[in-house]
């Protein structure tokens, strides 16, 4: 299978080192504050679920030792 388009012809090293080198050396901080991003949000998203599971434990753990619930 002949391969076509501009990495033709070129040695191997040069696609699977040079080429992905050159790309974290122009884009690395990009990409690294991308990374940094999606980490934070997922981290403040979990954080989140966290508290609101902590904050109706606690509600339910409260209410349900009152002995009217008719108080509303």
């Amino acid at each position: 299978m002949a391969e076509k388009g501009i990495f033709a012809g070129l040695p191997w090293w040069v696609k699977w080192l040079a080429v992905p080198a050159l790309v974290l050396v122009v884009f690395g901080g990009l990409i690294m504050t991308v990374l940094g991003f999606v980490i934070a949000l997922v981290f403040k998203a979990l954080l989140l679920v966290a508290l609101i599971g902590g904050l109706i434990f606690v509600v339910k753990k409260f209410t349900s030792g009152s002995s009217s619930k008719s108080d509303w």
